[in-house]
Order: structure tokens, then sequence, then C-alpha cells
């Protein structure tokens, strides 16, 4: 059996941000049979424009759409920017609008900001997931803070308590895409 593909985009382009670290250690949390990419692209893509969104997209773009193709779900884990999502993750998002590279694909979101913030950024992005008419995958997208004195020098968090809501989190996106993929 092929593994299943995750492809994990971090909202912010922090070089040691909490939220990436999220994703690297969902990542290493993962069950066997799941293969993850972390999406490094975010800063190389150009400002959305509908003129340049032709049949031969700039390299960038190009490199966004065949990581969603190839992907079996999408994780977004994103920080809140003066109380909404951040310009570049909306601008990577606006980059697949028009192909309809999210249509249909299974995705999930982890909030890691401390109680009572980021909800802003996720209601955006709730409203972008849903215009392209994703999977979500609700049982999956998890709230759990992380703080930045749990994220160790190799770029993951240390703490028992957020390896194992990623964990978790994880399992369900797998048995959802197990689920999806079974025949009838």
């Amino acid at each position: 059996m092929a593994p299943i593909q995750l492809l994990l985009i971090s909202g912010s382009t922090r070089g040691a941000s909490t939220n990436t670290a999220a994703l690297r250690t969902l990542a290493a949390v993962s069950p066997p049979g799941v293969a993850t990419e972390l999406y490094d692209g975010l800063t190389a893509l150009p400002a959305f424009t509908p003129d340049a969104d032709d049949d031969s997209p700039h390299p960038a773009v190009a490199g966004l759409r065949a990581a969603i193709s190839g992907a079996d779900a999408v994780v977004f884990c994103t920080p809140e920017y003066a109380g909404a999502l951040p310009g570049s993750l909306k601008n990577l998002l606006d980059w697949t609008v028009g192909t309809g590279d999210l249509y249909g694909k299974s995705a999930a979101w982890i909030n890691i900001a401390a109680p009572g913030r980021g909800a802003g950024a996720l209601a955006e992005l709730a409203t972008v997931l849903r215009y392209v008419t994703v999977d979500l995958i609700e049982s999956a997208c998890i709230n759990v803070p992380v703080p930045r004195d749990v994220i160790g020098a190799d770029g993951m968090a240390h703490d028992n308590t957020i390896r194992h809501a990623l964990t978790s989190a994880a399992l369900t996106i797998v048995d959802h895409i197990r689920e999806r993929s079974s025949p009838e």
C-alpha cells in the first residue's frame, strides 16, 4: 500500500516559527505508512494576479500546485496577524482558487495559539476552505497551545501533551483518508 501523503503548510514566514515547529512535530509523530512534506515555498510565491494564472505559472506556483496535487491531505498551521490570516498564506490560497487545486482535497488545521487567540485567522481560513470546498476533517482540527519554551534545538515541540495531541490528529487524518479511499 502506498503511503498516505500529508502536505504540511505553515502560514508563518518566521524562521523560528512555533507554527512550523508544530508541523515538524506532527511529521515526526505521524504513524507508519504516512509520508509528510513540509511546504517551504511560502515566501517564494509571487503576489497573486489573475493575469499570471495561466498555463505556464511562476515556478513557485507550479511547485505549490504539484505539492497539493501529490497530497492526500493538507494540514494548515498558521499564526494570526493583526486579527486575521497572514497575507502570505492568503496569497498561497488565492493561487489555488482559479485552478481548483484544493477542491475536494482533505484538509485540517492546527491552532497553536494561546487560549483565546487565533480565532480571527481560523475564521478566515475556514471561509476560504469552505469556498474551495475542501473535505474538512473537523475531528482532526485541534487547538493545542505550543509555547516557545517547549521547542527544542531540532525545531520540534518536546512536550508530551502537545506530541500526544498531534499524534491523535495525524491518526484521525489517516483514518479519514483510508475510509475515504476504501471501496464501498
